[in-house]
């Protein structure tokens, strides 16, 4: 039986009558995924300030985050069109506008599809078209490499789908100054080899959604001895690339001391999951979600790093 087939009735955007649209207009805004998008943003606006090395001019910051909106919003609302089948079989994902009816599949699709229009010429005729080029890309990414191709037939589904969400540092170097440098380049391999071992801990959390509907993260086909071995090794490669600009001559002191320590302390609770999952079968329990929750506020600091270090050099 397949994910369609086994959908509870009512699911998947089937309208049971007319809803206040006040709860719709928020069901449209809940398609964008606001939360996710804040975090690309962190990614963002820190990458500007290193680009121009200094203040770069608040317009463009504004009209690049808002961009980023339009744009990773399209992205997220398109996903969560393709993947309404599984969603409404999922209890994570169970309460999604496009599973409860709120907003109906149609209206989900032309709504992603014009975000994605709409924010590519919005980078095109507001910043440049370099930036517009790596948003239009970002989404193709996401919904097309992630979504429809890798995510329901490969446990590296995270790894080579999370490129779509390095393109932010890339859009934001752009943006300043309509180029790419090796200094968003190393950014954005910060973002890749973080990806991972920042979503394989919540995906250990709820590996019995994702087995339920045949999406094989890596949790699911593998043990969380295995899982906890990759979180580790990736994040010493994150730790390794991040400490690159540095080395290269891109940041100074203060982005050095925050990236040592506060690396340092991702690998503390890398480490500590991966003892904790070997100890599993003596009952220890897994504490997977300090690391997720690290994770964001690892990116967080870092990135504000990014953005303080022109200023003390």
């Amino acid at each position: 039986m397949t994910a369609v087939e086994s959908r509870p009735a009512g699911a998947l955007g089937t309208s049971t009558g007319r809803r206040p649209t006040g709860a719709r207009l928020k069901g449209f805004v809940a398609l964008t995924k606001p939360r996710i998008i804040e975090l690309l943003l962190i990614t963002t606006v820190p990458v500007m300030f290193l680009a121009e090395q200094g203040v770069p001019d608040l317009w463009l910051v504004f009209v690049t985050c808002f961009g980023g909106y339009l744009s990773a919003g399209g992205a997220n609302a398109l996903n969560m069109w393709y993947d309404r089948d599984i969603d409404a079989l999922m209890d994570r994902t169970s309460q999604r506008p496009l599973v409860t009816g709120l907003i109906s599949p149609r209206e989900g699709l032309v709504f992603g599809l014009g975000l994605a229009v709409v924010s590519t010429l919005w980078f095109g005729l507001l910043v440049n078209w370099l930036s517009a080029a790596l948003s239009l890309g970002a989404i193709l990414l996401y919904v097309v490499g992630y979504t429809m191709i890798l995510k329901r037939r490969t446990a590296q589904n995270i790894v080579w789908g999370g490129v779509a969400g390095c393109m932010p540092v890339l859009i934001g170097w752009s943006a300043v100054t309509n180029s790419v440098s090796w200094a968003a380049v190393i950014l954005f391999l910060v973002i890749f080899f973080w990806t991972p071992p920042h979503y394989w801990p919540l995906s250990m959390r709820v590996k019995d959604d994702y087995a339920r509907v045949n999406v094989p993260m890596l949790p699911v086909i593998a043990g969380n001895k295995v899982v906890a071995r990759q979180i580790v090794l990736y994040s010493w490669v994150m730790v390794a690339v991040s400490l690159l600009l540095t080395v290269l001559g891109y940041t100074g002191w203060f982005y050095t001391v925050v990236a040592l320590l506060s690396g340092g302390y991702w690998l503390w609770e890398a480490h500590g999951l991966l003892h904790r999952a070997k100890g599993e079968i003596t009952g220890a329990k897994l504490k997977e979600m300090r690391l997720f929750h690290w994770s964001i506020t690892y990116v967080s600091i870092l990135f504000v790093a990014v953005a303080i270090d022109p200023f003390l050099r």
